[in-house]
């Protein structure tokens, strides 16, 4: 059980991580703000129910994500809905050229990322729905596991790993139709050039 006097030494360098991850949830500054503020006032009233020894980000994650989930979801008049079934599987790897760019030494993903602005990027990911963007989130921004994003989010591991799947999947298409629109990627079936050295 942990002492709630050393809740702020503990949780505090926890904070900007935890702005970052609800200001990307949340898509405003405000709402991040009120997002990460009642996260630790959620934390702090239950800090002497956290185990010591386990996962303390993770465990201010799961409150962020559940807060996010439990008040700023029901705020909208609608939920997102996503039929699964018209979620193109895209790779950017495969439209990009494949084994040829591996052997180029860079990746389809970061020859496009390179090109394309932040903004674009960020665009991208506030598009997608929020089960889906938070996955993503947690994998690939926060870095945390199947297993850790599960506990998080109180769902299967199996669901996790759907979710993150169909979220990269989401956002690599649209970022592939904004690099083919800024002619940052070859049209369909147009051959990738080699760099030259």
């Amino acid at each position: 059980m942990a002492d709630k006097t050393t809740f702020a030494a503990e949780a505090m360098p926890f904070m900007s991580a935890l702005y970052a991850a609800a200001l990307r949830m949340t898509r405003n500054p405000s709402d991040a703000e009120d997002l990460v503020q009642e996260t630790y006032l959620r934390a702090f009233r239950g800090f002497e129910g956290f185990r010591e020894g386990t996962n303390l980000k993770a465990w201010l994650y799961k409150i962020l994500t559940n807060t996010f989930i439990n008040q700023y979801r029901a705020k909208r008049r609608r939920p997102e809905q996503v039929d699964l079934d018209d979620v193109e599987d895209f790779y950017l790897f495969k439209r990009l050229g494949g084994a040829e760019a591996v052997e180029a030494a860079r990746t389809a993903e970061t020859e496009v990322l390179d090109a394309m602005p932040d903004a674009e990027v960020k665009a991208a990911l506030e598009a997608i729905p929020d089960a889906f963007r938070i996955a993503v989130i947690l994998a690939d921004i926060e870095g945390f596991s199947y297993k850790e994003i599960a506990e998080i989010t109180d769902v299967p591991i199996g669901t996790v790993m759907s979710r993150i799947h169909r979220g990269r999947k989401q956002l690599q298409k649209r970022l592939w139709d904004f690099a083919q629109e800024r002619n940052l990627a070859p049209r369909s079936g147009a051959p990738i050039k080699s760099p030259t050295p």
